[in-house]
């Protein structure tokens, strides 16, 4: 039951709701013929404007519901119809999930550092598309990537919850995205999950990271097609031998593998994913706001120490990572400290 809310803009002062009407369709069209509608609250007699449960006909999973409001003020005027807007539901239950856990056989569980784990699946596209979304979580957390690019602008995905009772799953449109040959790819860190959490105490949610994914595109011609992380998927390491969320990060230029999330990239040499038997139940759509990049700071001052280390002074006190071009030769180091 989607909670939908609204707020009033007027011109004049004092204008107080004193009822609402709300209709819900599977288009804009619909919407407008107010014909075949999967909702119509009628005329409800109240001020509420905030949370105010969806009481339509069932919602399946992964399907668009378009939405408008229109509301009377204290003297029995109406308004216009809101401009249509639209919600989207997810996978509403464990068994809407196809794809698998899937882990990498390079991921050896008595390490203490480990890489990350890097996954990419080929897949061609041959049809015309009207709309794809890709639904993806992790053990630990996971940056994804499509032909390249990285999908979505959120970071440390999926967040950290008490991974024992929740995981959070994200959900990305990605119709844009999509060509005719694809690469669909992501890396794993440890994270919050078995990365380090108080007094060096580590694998405390888990000893395997993972990732699962599951593609749903539909086409214009009615049908559709669903790609799911399985044991088809390829898996390697990369750049990032290192990767924790107190103690840092070790990134080794030399072992980049250049165009590894591109299709045209050569996997021959990379080795087959695993399937983690881990439950899909306690899977949930992402509950809080997204952690976001906001600003892009530059140093307000540089000086060297006695010590001979180099200083760059941001201005301010920050949460936040370091963008610096540096030059040298192969298996020299360069080491950030915070």
């Amino acid at each position: 039951q989607p909670r939908l809310s609204w707020k009033i803009v007027s011109d004049k002062t004092n204008i107080r709701q004193t009822a609402y009407e709300i209709r819900v369709a599977a288009s804009e069209q619909s919407l407008k013929q107010a014909k075949v509608l999967w909702w119509n609250s009628g005329k409800v007699l109240s001020n509420q404007s905030v949370n105010v449960d969806y009481a339509g006909t069932a919602l399946l999973p992964m399907q668009r519901a378009y939405w408008q409001v229109k509301v009377w003020d204290q003297n029995g005027k109406p308004t216009h119809w809101s401009a249509p807007s639209f919600w989207e539901t997810g996978l509403l239950i464990p068994g809407n999930w196809k794809a698998s856990w899937i882990t990498s056989p390079l991921d050896q569980p008595g390490e203490r550092i480990r890489p990350c784990c890097y996954f990419r699946k080929d897949f061609p596209v041959s049809k015309k598309i009207y709309s794809a979304r890709v639904y993806v979580s992790a053990l630990g957390l996971y940056e994804l990537y499509l032909n390249g690019t990285k999908i979505g602008d959120q970071l440390f995905t999926p967040g950290w919850t008490s991974y024992k009772k929740r995981i959070q799953y994200q959900t990305y449109d990605i119709t844009s995205l999509l060509s005719a040959q694809n690469a669909l790819c992501g890396v794993v860190a440890d994270g919050w999950y078995r990365g380090n959490l108080g007094n060096n105490n580590r694998n405390y949610y888990g000893p395997k990271t993972a990732l699962i994914a599951q593609l749903q595109i539909n086409y214009t011609d009615g049908t559709s097609e669903v790609i799911t992380t399985d044991r088809s998927w390829k898996a390697s390491t990369g750049a990032i031998l290192y990767s924790d969320i107190y103690n840092g990060e070790t990134f080794d230029s030399r072992k980049e593998q250049t165009g590894w999330n591109n299709a045209e990239f050569d996997d021959k040499a990379w080795q087959q994913a695993t399937i983690l038997d881990h439950t899909k139940n306690i899977l949930i759509a992402q509950q809080g706001p997204p952690v976001k990049p906001i600003q892009v700071l530059h140093p307000i001052k540089l000086f060297i120490t006695p010590k001979g280390e180099t200083v760059f002074d941001m201005g301010q006190n920050m949460v936040g990572w370091v963008r610096l071009k540096a030059s040298g030769k192969p298996g020299d180091k360069v080491t950030l400290k915070f």
